[in-house]
């Protein structure tokens, strides 16, 4: 009866995100950040958008999608992509010809959950590499796996590296450390930066104990990417954006993933509606990637303590959880029955963004702890780095 009364209670609470769209929806998607839907304001941006035709390069909204970021990012040229995984891989076979190879996690995102794109498509060969909790490699193991020139091995060309990697952020040092060897090593490298603004709020954040701007997350961005020859980021993760990505580096590296792009299916018409969109993302959805942090922090923070269930990490927007006695796909069902969702392809997968609110994340622990017949602590105002705006207005009987 309490948990009824808690669910319709929140069933009944229409939430209101800041582009001034009304969210009735009473599912607490936690499955990805790429469930977030368009706000009204973006919306109207879409609607407003001057179009033009862009396989022929005149959509003007295209043109300033792509002129903004590069030179957010410091770099020549940017590409618009529809998907991360077009944008990674016209960026791998811009680099590398066939029978070339990089080096990249055994992990990463484009080797393991890229349908092997680069070596169908392009016969490029991955080489790939153990990662620690982390995601790193390490600089001895890329050493050893650099190939001699030899006819017996495939050219090793680029090394790819991810950041953020399972939500987290990858430290300066070893970015530094990885890249600056791949250059002594005569290598290109590539980052899949899917994620790329929610590492910089999360470097600019670990700066100071004061809410971060605009310019420092973009001034955090522009360090990062400046490591790397090539970088691919999305606009429909945590931006928010429906569609899109984009692939940024050199006039002629772009100019060669442009004929890829155009190989692979990727030339798209009066795509400025879909650009236009990326470009309210980046004018107006990245300081609030901090409230996707903080959120998470807020989840992994509820849920400590339940005996049969551990946070095994919570880092930016991602908190992944193990369960105990083989029970996790048993959890996963009875979230999805309490209208609460997430994954469990590589765990218990849960991820914040901006169209789940703190009643939300209240709830899901709510339902995670009535899984375990355990009770709720009340959340308080005593949790760590949790600004006060995150915190519901919601009586404690409401929300656990």
């Amino acid at each position: 009866e309490n948990h009824l009364q808690t669910q319709n209670q929140f069933h009944q609470n229409v939430r209101r995100n800041d582009g001034g769209a009304i969210n009735t929806m009473k599912i607490i998607d936690l499955r990805s950040d790429t469930v977030t839907q368009p706000t009204a304001a973006m919306r109207a941006a879409m609607m407003a958008a001057p179009l033009g035709d862009d396989v022929f390069g005149d959509d003007p909204s295209v043109h300033a999608l792509q002129n903004k970021l590069a030179a957010m990012l410091g770099f020549e040229a940017a590409l618009f992509m529809p998907t991360g995984t077009q944008s990674n891989l016209c960026g791998i076979l811009a680099h590398c010809e066939r029978g070339d190879e990089y080096i990249v996690g055994q992990l990463a995102h484009t080797y393991r959950y890229e349908a092997g794109g680069a070596a169908v498509l392009g016969s490029v060969q991955p080489q790939p590499l153990a990662q620690d909790a982390s995601g790193q490699m390490a600089l001895a193991d890329i050493a050893a796996a650099i190939k001699p020139d030899d006819c017996h091995f495939a050219h090793t060309r680029l090394l790819c590296l991810e950041n953020t990697w399972n939500g987290q952020r990858m430290s300066m040092a070893y970015l530094e450390q990885a890249t600056a060897f791949a250059r002594d090593q005569g290598l290109a490298s590539h980052l899949d930066g899917a994620r790329l603004f929610n590492a910089a709020v999360d470097q600019a954040s670990s700066k100071t104990s004061n809410a971060i701007n605009l310019q420092a997350i973009i001034a955090e961005a522009k360090r990062i990417s400046g490591l790397f020859d090539s970088i691919s980021v999305c606009f429909s993760k945590g931006l928010g954006a429906p569609v899109g990505s984009a692939l940024c580096g050199s006039k002629a590296l772009i100019a060669r993933a442009h004929r890829i792009r155009k190989m692979v299916g990727g030339g798209m018409r009066q795509v400025g509606l879909l650009a236009a969109a990326a470009e309210f993302a980046l004018d107006n959805h990245l300081v609030q990637l901090a409230d996707d942090h903080a959120l998470a922090q807020r989840f992994a923070h509820g849920l400590a303590g339940i005996d049969g269930l551990r946070v095994r990490s919570a880092h930016t927007n991602i908190v992944f959880v193990d369960v105990d006695n083989g029970r996790g796909a048993e959890l996963l069902a009875f979230l999805k029955a309490h209208d609460v969702l997430a994954t469990g392809l590589i765990g218990l997968r849960f991820v914040t963004h901006r169209d789940v609110d703190a009643a939300g994340i209240d709830y899901a622990i709510h339902c995670v702890r009535q899984f375990f017949n355990q009770e709720s602590p009340r959340i308080t105002k005593n949790h760590d780095n949790l600004p006060p705006s995150l915190y519901t207005t919601a009586s404690p009987a409401t929300y656990h």
